[in-house]
């Protein structure tokens, strides 16, 4: 048996919060950008301070000189055995129908990201049927 690709679920994380919807779904959402969801790591520094510790209780302290480090750090999103998220319905030029998703952080947030890269009019509204947009990135 043959399953969709399209039609898996995946998690775009943006500042502020992150939106779940099919694959399917946010390739035509976001058109020719498609690159826009593949996820991009971060490089983060780490600094730790100098400071004395002590092993066993009773023992003299030892310094712990201080250092600095590096590591990479993939996007990531809150899950726990609920769905995540408050439920949006989504609708765009030439999306055929309002798609659902899942929205994690203010809805605010999202617009100000669809604002910036989605590259046709594109609207939704909450669960409790509060209207968001158009948004639509412009050049």
């Amino acid at each position: 048996m043959a399953t969709d690709p399209d039609a898996k679920d995946l998690t775009l994380n943006y500042p502020g919060g992150s939106l779940t919807m099919t694959i399917g779904a946010l390739k035509s959402m976001f058109g020719t950008d498609y690159d826009l969801i593949v996820p991009v790591p971060e490089t983060k520094t780490v600094t730790v301070k100098s400071h004395s510790r002590v092993r066993v209780i009773g023992e003299p302290p030892t310094n712990v000189t201080g250092f600095t480090y590096e590591f990479t750090q993939w996007p990531t999103s809150q899950r726990n055995n609920a769905a995540a998220g408050k439920l949006a319905y989504f609708s765009w030029e030439n999306s055929e129908g309002t798609w659902a998703g899942r929205v994690t952080g203010s809805f605010a947030e999202l617009g100000t990201f669809l604002q910036s890269n989605v590259p046709t009019p594109t609207v939704f509204y909450s669960e409790r049927g509060t209207d968001y947009g158009p948004y639509q990135k412009t050049l």
